[in-house]
C-alpha cells in the first residue's frame, strides 16, 4: 500500500539508493523539477521506472502553468503564456474556450511523457502589494475572472486525462513574502477572505484535488500556516469553502516552516492534509519524510482514488489550430500594452 506523502528525486535518472528507496518507502507518487528533465525520451524512461519501482502507475506530478513556472520548457517544448497574460489575452479577444483548449496542448505534453498530474490552475487572487512570487502566475484581480479561467484550464487538463491541483488553498494573494524564503502573514478580517480569497477555491470545490498555501491567517488561526492548522483546513477548506477533494500540502521544504523534516510532515499530516508533498530530492530529508507519513488509507484513501479517476483523456484534434488562436490573442493583448 502506498504511504501519504509525495517525494521529489535528485536527477534526471533513478540512482540505485533511490530505486530502493522508492521500493521501500512505497510513496504515492512523484513531482518532477527542471532538474529532473531532459528530454521527451529521458521523461519517458524516468517516469517509467518510477513506477516500476513503486510497482504501480502512480502518480507523477509536475508544475505546469505557463510563464515563469512551467518545467517543460524550450527547446524541447512550446513555452505557454502566465496565467495573467494567458486570461488577459483570451478576454481581449473574445475567445471563451482559449484557456481550456491551452490547457489541453498542456495537457498533452505532459500525458505524452508519462506525467498526469499538474500542479495549475492557480487560484490565487492578485493584489497590489503580494509577493512577485504569485505575481502574473494569478489570472487577476477579480474572483469571478480568476474562477472562470481556473475552471476552464482545469478541464482543459482533464480533457487530456491529467489531473488538475487547484492552489494555493484558502489563497495566497495577500502574501507580501516569499513562502519559499520566509512565512508570510495575512492580517485581514475573515469576512474580506470569505468574498475575494476564498471566492474561486469555492467556485472549483467539486474538482477532485487541491494544495495549501503556506501562509498565516491571523483572523483565522494566529499560531500556524494553513498546512498545519487543523482549524484552517476543517473549517475553512472543508466546511466553508466546502472542498472534499484530495488536498496535498505545498512543499515541506519551503522555508515558511518551521522544524526538522520529520516535525514538518507529522504536523502537517496531523492538521488534516492528506498528502504531504516533499520536493527537495535529498535523501536524509525523503526518508524523514517516509518515517512519518502512515500509510494511505481511510477518507485519504478514498479521496485519492476518486482523484486519479481524472486519469483518461485524449489529444486535442486541432493543436495547430489552437496554437494560431493564441498567438494572435497575444500578439494583439501584447500590442494592446495590457
Amino acid at each position: 500500500m502506498s504511504r501519504a506523502f509525495v517525494t521529489g528525486l535528485k536527477g534526471s535518472a533513478l540512482s540505485a539508493e533511490e530505486r530502493a528507496f522508492l521500493a521501500e518507502a512505497a510513496p504515492w507518487g512523484l513531482i518532477l523539477f527542471r532538474r529532473n528533465v531532459e528530454d521527451a525520451d529521458q521523461l519517458r524512461r524516468l517516469t517509467a521506472d518510477f513506477r516500476d519501482a513503486v510497482g504501480w502507475r502512480a502518480p507523477v506530478l509536475v508544475d505546469q502553468e505557463g510563464g515563469r513556472v512551467q518545467r517543460l520548457t524550450a527547446p524541447n517544448w512550446r513555452k505557454y503564456p502566465s496565467g495573467r497574460r494567458l486570461a488577459g489575452a483570451a478576454t481581449l479577444a473574445g475567445d471563451a474556450k482559449l484557456i481550456e483548449d491551452v490547457a489541453h496542448l498542456i495537457g498533452d505534453d505532459l500525458a505524452a511523457v508519462g506525467i498526469d498530474v499538474d500542479c495549475a490552475p492557480c487560484l490565487d487572487i492578485a493584489t497590489p502589494d503580494m509577493t512577485p512570487a504569485i505575481g502574473d502566475r494569478s489570472y487577476g484581480e477579480q474572483p469571478g475572472l480568476v474562477a472562470a479561467a481556473g475552471r476552464a484550464f482545469a478541464n482543459g487538463l482533464i480533457a487530456a486525462g491529467v489531473l488538475p491541483v487547484i492552489k494555493h488553498i484558502p489563497g495566497h494573494g495577500r502574501a507580501r513574502v516569499d513562502s519559499h524564503h520566509e512565512l508570510p502573514v495575512v492580517d485581514v478580517a475573515l469576512e474580506s477572505l470569505a468574498i475575494a480569497d476564498f471566492a474561486p477555491f469555492a467556485a472549483l470545490a467539486d474538482l477532485p484535488a487541491a494544495m495549501t498555501a503556506h501562509l498565516v491567517y491571523t483572523a483565522i488561526d494566529a499560531d500556524r500556516p494553513a498546512t498545519q492548522s487543523p482549524v484552517v483546513i476543517e473549517q475553512i477548506i472543508r466546511k466553508r469553502i466546502g472542498f472534499d477533494g484530495l488536498l496535498f500540502s505545498d512543499d515541506l521544504s519551503m522555508n515558511a516552516l518551521k522544524g526538522t523534516l520529520a516535525e514538518r510532515a507529522r504536523a502537517t499530516l496531523a492538521a488534516g492534509c492528506d498528502i504531504a508533498l516533499h520536493c527537495s530530492g535529498d535523501m536524509g530529508e525523503m526518508v524523514a519524510v517516509a518515517t512519518e507519513a502512515p500509510e494511505l488509507e481511510g477518507k485519504a484513501a478514498s479521496r485519492a482514488e476518486r482523484a486519479l479517476m481524472a486519469r483518461s483523456g485524449r489529444p486535442h484534434d486541432d493543436a495547430d489550430g489552437v496554437l494560431a488562436r493564441l498567438d494572435t490573442a497575444l500578439a494583439a493583448f501584447d500590442a494592446a500594452g495590457s
